[in-house]
């Protein structure tokens, strides 16, 4: 009978494992969809698709604060916009308001989001990011695509740390 339970045990943690990455992939898939289709650039993809994920507790004018920051803050080219708009996405829940003291997690989680875009793409700098394309005035499908990419990396990153911290919780999502 031990056997038995261990293996529907075995079951129960594939399933969500599958869940999990299902739902973690279906983050990715929407953010990026939201710049391939123009609705949004990567800053304001990323803090739409996390702010539907926790079930929007914010208005849809929330996007409007990210706004300013795509192409590396207004085309700058300076901060990568998706790692800007992942930033403001993970202050939604671990940010404070006056008078709360700072949670520990959100420098930890800042920090982490700007180490592993570092890690991938060797900058969190747009204009180092996206170097092989330079003077394209970011026209090309091809320098779309990349951003596109990482706009859903960051989304997907932040979405795995919500359902890590049990934050957003996939099984509910189905």
């Amino acid at each position: 009978m031990g056997w038995f339970v261990n293996t529907i045990k075995e079951c129960e943690v594939s399933y969500m494992s599958d869940l999990k990455e299902k739902y973690i992939k279906e983050i990715r898939e929407t953010a990026e969809e939201y710049f391939r289709k123009g609705e949004f650039f990567c800053s304001e993809a990323v803090v739409q698709t996390i702010n539907d994920a926790l079930g929007k507790p914010y208005s849809e004018d929330v996007v409007k604060l990210a706004s300013g920051f795509p192409i590396g803050l207004g085309k700058a080219q300076c901060l990568c916009g998706a790692v800007s708009g992942g930033e403001m996405a993970l202050g939604m829940v671990y940010g404070r308001v006056h008078g709360e003291a700072m949670n520990p997690k959100m420098f930890e989680k800042s920090k982490a989001l700007h180490d592993f875009i570092k890690d991938e793409y060797k900058s969190t700098c747009c204009r180092v990011i996206t170097k092989e394309w330079a003077g394209d005035n970011f026209q090309s499908p091809e320098r779309k695509k990349h951003c596109i990419t990482i706009t859903g990396r960051v989304a997907e990153w932040i979405a795995k740390e919500l359902v890590e911290d049990g934050i957003i919780k996939p099984e509910e999502n189905e």
